[in-house]
């Protein structure tokens, strides 16, 4: 895929980003109605598409075992990075290490990789694993250590753990790729009005995302004034130094290649997931500093996708 065309995939998402930025900012749409067309997103949207598509899917390509570990790997070695800089920064809360490694390590998968990998290679199948990956280790980790660490002790650790770990495996996004993968391994016939009932809902998936997105970035503003150096390490580091780890590790120590090494790639480079700002304000940790990085690995993720993109064409 050459740049140009990467460009020109890249375009439909730039457009409903965009579009949802500038309606934001003109006030034509309330910037507060970001959370309705985030719900429907995330919550219906997205659930139908992936469900479809993961039944329809062949799982023994999909759950690529030696890319898979390669990823995880590489999220692995991301964390302990993160986690040492956080230290370095000054940064001795537990809640505010997990809070920058979760932004640092974990991506956008709903609202942002799903649209963009719908456009680029017209399946967003591959990001399912990464997805779960992330559910049920990585948020884990972090809800965890939240968890653990808040100030007002109702019930024991146990029991608010407990109540965290369910709450995040019983997701509309996580039940629907679960009940995909079930109804396809016991080989379940669903009618063809039923899938083409989840694929009309699913194809709007993309765009509703993406204009959630714009509309809550348009509404919060940016400014690149302000920016301190650790939201200019964390920020590079999510779209530059860990889409750079992932391609090193999977195709050098797992030896991954061809499209999985791609697909790992560019998951990789997708900005902070959008629930990182959810966790800080439930949790009141750094509230200011996960909108901040939320919205500007947004924006660089965009800028950078194509130049990953021609990286994985030519170094993959």
């Amino acid at each position: 895929m050459g740049a140009v065309t990467a460009l020109e995939k890249l375009l439909p998402v730039v457009l409903a980003f965009g579009c949802g930025v500038l309606l934001a900012r003109r006030k034509v749409v309330p910037a507060e109605s970001s959370k309705v067309f985030a719900d429907y997103a995330f919550l219906f949207a997205v659930p139908c598409y992936l469900f479809g598509n993961i039944y329809a899917s062949d799982l023994a390509a999909l759950f690529d075992w030696r890319a898979i570990g390669g990823y995880a790997a590489t999220a692995a070695c991301a964390v302990v990075v993160v986690g040492t800089a956080a230290r370095l920064f000054g940064v001795l809360d537990p809640r505010g290490v997990a809070l920058r490694i979760m932004a640092g390590v974990q991506v956008n998968t709903a609202y942002f990789a799903v649209p963009v990998f719908i456009m680029l290679f017209g399946n967003a199948a591959p990001i399912f694993p990464v997805l779960l990956f992330q559910v049920c280790v990585l948020s884990l980790v972090v809800i965890s250590i939240m968890e653990l660490g808040r100030p007002e002790r109702t019930g024991g650790p146990g029991a608010r753990l407990a109540r965290a770990v369910g709450a995040s495996l019983v997701t509309p996004v996580v039940l629907a790729c679960n009940a995909g993968i079930v109804l396809n391994l016991l080989s379940v016939r669903l009618p063809e009005a039923v899938l083409d009932s989840f694929a009309f809902v699913g194809d709007s998936a993309s765009p509703v995302a993406l204009f959630a997105l714009g509309l809550h970035l348009g509404g919060a503003g940016l400014t690149l004034r302000g920016t301190t150096l650790e939201e200019v390490w964390l920020v590079g580091f999510k779209c530059l130094v860990f889409p750079f780890m992932a391609w090193a590790v999977c195709r050098y120590v797992f030896g991954v290649e061809g499209d999985w090494l791609a697909y790992l790639v560019l998951i990789a480079a997708m900005p902070a997931p959008q629930n990182l700002f959810i966790f800080a304000q439930r949790y009141d940790v750094d509230v200011a500093l996960s909108a901040e990085l939320v919205v500007k690995s947004s924006l660089a993720s965009l800028l950078v996708l194509p130049l990953w993109v021609q990286w994985t064409v030519h170094f993959g």
